[in-house]
Formats: C-alpha cells, structure tokens, sequence
C-alpha cells in the first residue's frame, strides 16, 4: 500500500510537472515569504502541542469528512489551540490538493505541513512554492540516500522536516540523517494496523533535544494523555478533528495532555 501510494503520489507530481516545468516552481519556490520556524513553535513545553490535520478521507477510513472549505476548517484549528496546521496533499486516496494547502496557509498565521507521499526533489520544491512551513519525509517510503538528499533540501530552503517512522530501524535511521523533528506513526502504512504502544516503546531512541510527535491512532482525550505519559511533545490528530466540532474537540485533547502532565510530575515526585 506505501508502494502504491508513493508512486501514485509521485506520477502525479510528474503530470503537474509537463505543466508547470521544475525551474518555474524552483523560482515560485525561492520567490515564497519565509517558512516559520516550526522547531521553535512545536518545542517541548509544560502543555502538550497539537498538529490538527485538515483530512477528508484515507485508505483506511474511506470518506471522514467534504471540508468544502479547508481554510475555515484550518482557521477553527487555530481558534481551538494547534500549535501547527497538516494539510493532506495526496489526491488518490486522501482527497486533498496542494490548492487546499495553499488556502490554509493564507488562512493562518501558525506552521503549515504538507502531508504527502514525497519521494522527489520536485514535490519539495512545490511544497515551499505553495507556502509549506514543513514537509513529511516517510522513512519506510525511501532509500536512505533519498532521505539524507530530500531532507537537506528541506532544510535548504528553510523548512523543517518532519521525518516519520514506523520501527526501531526507521528511528535510528532519523536519528542518523539528524532529524530535529521525529514522528513515530501508529499506524502500519504498509498494513495499515494500528498500535497505540508503538510510541511508547520507540520513545527512548530518540535522543533529548529532538521534538517527539506521536501520530495516528488518537480519538478521544485519553488517547492524547497516553501519549503525553509516553514522552510526546507533539500529537497530530486528523480524523477525531474533522468528525466532530473541532474547537472544543481540540481544547479537550489539550486539556487531556496538560492533565496527564500533571499526574506524571505528581507521580515523579
């Protein structure tokens, strides 16, 4: 499935490149306001942060939600507390466009990931091109020198990478691009299972100084708190936000992080 959707992802950047060539978005891309600096807006902190994702649909879940308009989906986000803004770019399965990307970005004032299946040098380029603050590397998509290439690119153009893992492996292979920014995803992409512990047990790999963000798997409060009890500093969230009222969705989440940090220190002490 990772395959699958890394390639279309990719053949879909391709038939946008016979339209707009890879110098004119080099040029788009290098003309762009500057990203923020998301290490500093998702640091560890005493309240837990959240990348609340605009998502309308996945592999996994079929149709989540239509977000007619993503930039007022975003903008609530921003109401409710999120310290960073995903935006599904994928097509095929996700039904997301980098046209809904660039409406959240002009919509918001806080960092804006794009969420895809990036495999090439040209994905990167569109992605600053249409206003991305961030861009997610997944490491079971990609050879390492692929990575080491895209990540420095990234970076290059002074965005942050969000580098995505799914195993010990696939941390330790972060670790050594020296990735700041470091997701473990609960959810298998290439069975789509989802284990809610992997975090915790992945946790301890990456070093102090590199931001944690568990993804996947999260529905309800407790599963905010879990994660925060496991070491995250960041959790990214999609489904739960775009199901249901996603202010007071959020400030519960946030709400549930400050509250599992609390037991945490009483527990320390």
């Amino acid at each position: 499935m990772l395959a699958d959707l890394t390639a279309g992802a990719v053949e879909d950047a391709q038939a946008r490149a016979s339209v707009r060539p890879l110098a004119e978005v080099e040029a788009l891309a290098l003309a762009q306001t500057p990203a923020l600096d998301a290490l500093v807006l998702l640091a560890p902190s005493e309240r837990v942060k959240i990348i609340a994702e605009v998502k309308r649909a996945s592999p996994s879940r079929g149709d989540l939600a239509d977000i007619p308009d993503p930039a007022l989906q975003a903008r609530w986000y921003e109401q409710g507390g999120a310290s960073a803004i995903s935006v599904l770019t994928e097509r095929r399965r996700f039904k997301g466009s980098l046209a809904d990307l660039e409406a959240v970005r002009a919509a918001v004032s806080l960092p804006v990931l794009r969420k895809d299946f990036i495999a090439t040098e040209y994905q990167v380029l569109e992605a600053r091109a249409s206003g991305a603050d961030l861009v997610l590397l997944i490491v079971a998509a990609l050879e390492q020198p692929v990575l080491t290439r895209l990540h420095a690119l990234i970076l290059d153009l002074g965005m942050t990478p969000l580098v995505e893992t799914h195993s010990a492996a696939e941390v330790d292979r972060a670790v050594d691009l020296g990735a700041r920014l470091v997701g473990v995803n609960a959810r298998d992409l290439s069975t789509f299972q989802l284990d809610r512990d992997l975090f915790g047990r992945l946790a301890d790999r990456i070093p102090a100084g590199t931001v944690k963000v568990a993804e996947s798997a999260v529905l309800q409060p407790a599963d905010v708190a879990h994660y925060r009890a496991a070491g995250a500093d960041v959790v990214l969230i999609g489904e739960a936000l775009v199901t249901g009222d996603p202010v007071a969705t959020l400030r519960s989440f946030l709400d549930a992080g400050d509250a599992s940090a609390v037991t945490d220190g009483r527990q320390a002490s």
